[in-house]
This record gives structure tokens, C-alpha cells and sequence, in this order.
């Protein structure tokens, strides 16, 4: 049992592992300022701009917290060949992940997802994206940079953030290499492609998610365990995962494998950008 573990033993453990990243990158922007007064040309603020960022978000985010957990990280996806996708391999750069990995488009954008802020508060956000699933050409390529990472890696994370690096026929193809090689799969779904990842090792959706991707109507656990419970029955019926983990906001976290089910409490924290949680 992971209890009798003990922490710094669990963690030194993590350090030794390769983690292959699977999915939709994208550069999350910020744009930090002050807003006085009320634009003439529309009833809408003007933010005079103080400061902005450039951060890595969505597989590009997972990869750098696996790295700052002390693992390696190893990341594959498609960007666009435009500036985006240049801004997105200079902060691989900046902080020290690979990005043999990537794989650009001339066929489509890089995600790119700007917020404005003024006083601390977000106005707005501006998405540049397309949702369509990749090319043949883009597919093989893909599926080419999985091939020469995955005899690298200890484990394959999924980070689908339905962007259209990831479709039913990719996944299918990655977890079945992966299963050849007997290494395990760890999935963060999205609601289109929520029921394609028959058989990976731990399936990892958010209570949201759950309902979607069944289209079932049930309560939080505190009020509703038995729709809760027969809920996550039905995803197991249908996946086939060995392990089950459910994040459930405020009211913590449900784990299952097997028979063997588990609630952990959540401790709550006030945070003002949710970028990368859950």
C-alpha cells in the first residue's frame, strides 16, 4: 500500500521515472493592468497594459510540473509553423524541456489563449485555435515522434485538451505500442474523445467530465453516492481502466481499483488563475 510508503521514498522513486506527455500544447499569454476609465469607441474598459507573460499550458504545463516533481520529461504534439508555435519551443527552451518530440504545421495554429487583467481581475479571454483532428501526414508524424520516444519512457500521460492532437485512432494506436512494451497509461480526458481510451492503466476525469462522458445525471458523492458510485461502475464497464481517479473539487478526490474505493478529502485554498488544475 502506497501508505506504508514513505513520502521522500515515493518521491525519490518519481525522479528516477522517463514521463511521456501526449497531447495538446498550447501557450497560455497574460496581459496585467489597470483599468481607469471607459473607452469612448464601446462601453468596454481601457486596460493600460503594465505588464505580460508568455506561459507553457496544457501538455506543455504538464510536462514542466512533471520536471519541477523532479522526473524527466519527454512531449509529444503538433504545433503551428507560425508565431505561436515559436514563442511554445522558446519557453521548451527556456526551461529545459525537450521538444525533439514536437512536431509543426503549416496546416494549422499553435493554441494560443491571451487573458487581459486589470486591478487583478480577468476581463476577457482571447482564444486562437482550430479543434479539427490532425492530417494524415500530421498523424504519421505523430505517431512517428511516439514511436522513437516510447521505448525512453516509464510512463505515458494523455493530455487531451480536445484541440485535435489527440482522436480515436492515435489513442487507440498509443495505448496498444504502449501495452506491447507493458508501460503504463495515465489518461486526462476531454469530453470528445472521453470513451476512446479503452484499457489504459488509470483513467482520470473531473466529476464535469464524468457526467459528459456518460451523459449520465447524478450528485456529488456527499449527497448522491450510489449515482456517484454507479457512475463510475458504468466508466469502468465501458474502459476497462485498472485504476479509476476522480477529482471532485472542494469535495476531494475518489480513487478505485478493483473493488477497493476511496474518498480523500480536499483542503481548501482561495487562487486566483485555475491555468493547469485539476
Amino acid at each position: 500500500m502506497l501508505a506504508s510508503i514513505p513520502l521522500t521514498a515515493l518521491f525519490e522513486k518519481f525522479n528516477n521515472l522517463h514521463v511521456l506527455i501526449v497531447g495538446d500544447v498550447m501557450v497560455d499569454a497574460y496581459v496585467w493592468g489597470r483599468a481607469s476609465r471607459l473607452s469612448p469607441e464601446a462601453p468596454v474598459p481601457v486596460v493600460n497594459v503594465e505588464r505580460t507573460e508568455q506561459r507553457l499550458g496544457g501538455a506543455a504545463n504538464v510536462a514542466l510540473n512533471v520536471q519541477a516533481l523532479g522526473a524527466t520529461p519527454l512531449l509529444c504534439s503538433v504545433v503551428g509553423d507560425d508565431a505561436g508555435g515559436d514563442h511554445l519551443l522558446h519557453l521548451l527552451h527556456r526551461h529545459h524541456l525537450p521538444a525533439d518530440g514536437i512536431i509543426r504545421s503549416a496546416h494549422r495554429p499553435t493554441t494560443f489563449k491571451q487573458r487581459i487583467l486589470a486591478q487583478g481581475q480577468q476581463l476577457v479571454r482571447i482564444d486562437s485555435e482550430v479543434e479539427t483532428d490532425l492530417n494524415a501526414d500530421e498523424t504519421a508524424l505523430l505517431l512517428a515522434a511516439y514511436d522513437d520516444l516510447l521505448p525512453r519512457a516509464d510512463v505515458v500521460i494523455f493530455e487531451d485538451y480536445d484541440k485535435g492532437v489527440l482522436c480515436e485512432s492515435i489513442i487507440s494506436e498509443c495505448i496498444a505500442r504502449a501495452r506491447e512494451r507493458g508501460i503504463p497509461t495515465v489518461v486526462d480526458p476531454k469530453k470528445k474523445n472521453f470513451l476512446a481510451y479503452r484499457h489504459c492503466t488509470l483513467f482520470k476525469p473531473n466529476l464535469k467530465e464524468l457526467r459528459e462522458g456518460l451523459k449520465l445525471e447524478f450528485g456529488t458523492p456527499d449527497v448522491d453516492r450510489p449515482g456517484f458510485e454507479a457512475a463510475v461502475a458504468r466508466l469502468r464497464e465501458v474502459l476497462a481502466p485498472e485504476i479509476v481517479l476522480v477529482t471532485l473539487s472542494e469535495h476531494g478526490v475518489f480513487a478505485q481499483q478493483n473493488d477497493e474505493k476511496t474518498y480523500l478529502p480536499a483542503h481548501l485554498r482561495t487562487i486566483s488563475d485555475v491555468s493547469g488544475a485539476g
